[in-house]
């Protein structure tokens, strides 16, 4: 993607920063965040900032390409407020949508989520059948429902992206995510610094890890090809907790043991498991991850090397 000017919003944080940095270099590039997670200084100085909420009026929607990132991106950060979250994870969205409308964009990028899918170890495709039992999983799905509304009344492009556990390490811009950062990132620094990872239940939980890069690509393939509909960035393999740690220890030359602690969050709605399909977005870009988790995790340690 080349010569565009392009809108990113959530673009502070972590997978919005990565692209808005990515896209800038051969796009005109505005990012908006609101400062919850996001941080100014994730972004390099040819990316056009602006702190502001995606449930203002007159935001800079006068773009080719909106990516629609802003979120409260997790269970944890939509339970502290529901209303909230809804009010940006939905509204946010509409509005965001409605006013790049307005302004005659036609395409969105905008990301769900593949905790809809629940747990599940064999690769999980769009066409199955999906339910909400959170309320940040309901957010991701009005979305998904109001991205129709666009694609059907409006003719727009609205591509939905089924994210699956993306991680890059506190080496990039996830660090400022804390205890909202992928497990890989936090295991890492747990144990590359002498203290014990922290594991729910018995670690025998697994997840299909993306590192950040092959995410960022996914995204700008989606919006080179004028998508619509839903579609999964993931890898389609999964990996446990327990191999985690064992990587990491082996990739830092350490012996550390994680501690296994009872979950907090409710059986029925922690997804045990997850793993993509990612053949319909296959077959449609020809986009494939690049980055193994072995490289990945890899890439994660090369700071405390």
């Amino acid at each position: 993607m080349q010569g565009k000017r392009v809108l990113v919003t959530g673009g502070a944080g972590f997978i919005g920063s990565n692209l808005a940095n990515h896209l800038a270099k051969q796009n005109e590039v505005t990012a908006i965040d609101d400062g919850y997670l996001g941080v100014e200084e994730n972004l390099d100085d040819d990316v056009e900032f602006h702190e502001r909420s995606v449930l203002e009026d007159d935001l800079p929607t006068d773009v080719d390409v909106v990516f629609h990132l802003a979120a409260l991106s997790s269970y944890a950060m939509h339970e502290e407020n529901p209303t909230k979250g809804a009010r940006v994870n939905v509204e946010g969205f509409v509005n965001t949508v409605e006013q790049a409308r307005n302004d005659g964009c036609d395409t969105v990028v905008y990301a769900t989520t593949s905790s809809i899918y629940g747990s599940r170890t064999e690769p999980s495709p769009e066409s199955m059948d999906v339910e909400a039992r959170t309320g940040y999983e309901a957010s991701k799905l009005a979305r998904e429902r109001y991205a129709e509304y666009f694609a059907h009344h409006y003719d727009m492009n609205m591509a939905g992206m089924r994210f699956f556990s993306v991680y890059q390490g506190y080496g990039g811009a996830e660090e400022h995510k804390g205890e909202f950062a992928n497990i890989i990132a936090q295991f890492a620094d747990d144990i590359a610094h002498g203290e014990l990872p922290e594991i729910y239940g018995d670690g025998s939980q697994t997840r299909d890890f993306t590192y950040i890069t092959d995410i960022v690509s996914g995204l700008e393939a989606a919006a080179e090809n004028e998508l619509t509909g839903v579609y999964n960035l993931g890898t389609g393999e999964s990996h446990d907790f327990n191999t985690v740690v064992e990587y990491i220890n082996d990739e830092l030359g350490t012996d550390v043991e994680p501690v296994y602690v009872e979950n907090p969050i409710p059986d029925d709605v922690y997804v045990h498991d997850t793993m993509a399909d990612v053949t319909k977005f296959t077959t449609e870009t020809g986009w494939e991850p690049e980055v193994s988790f072995e490289e990945g995790v890899h890439h994660v340690c090369e700071q405390y090397e």
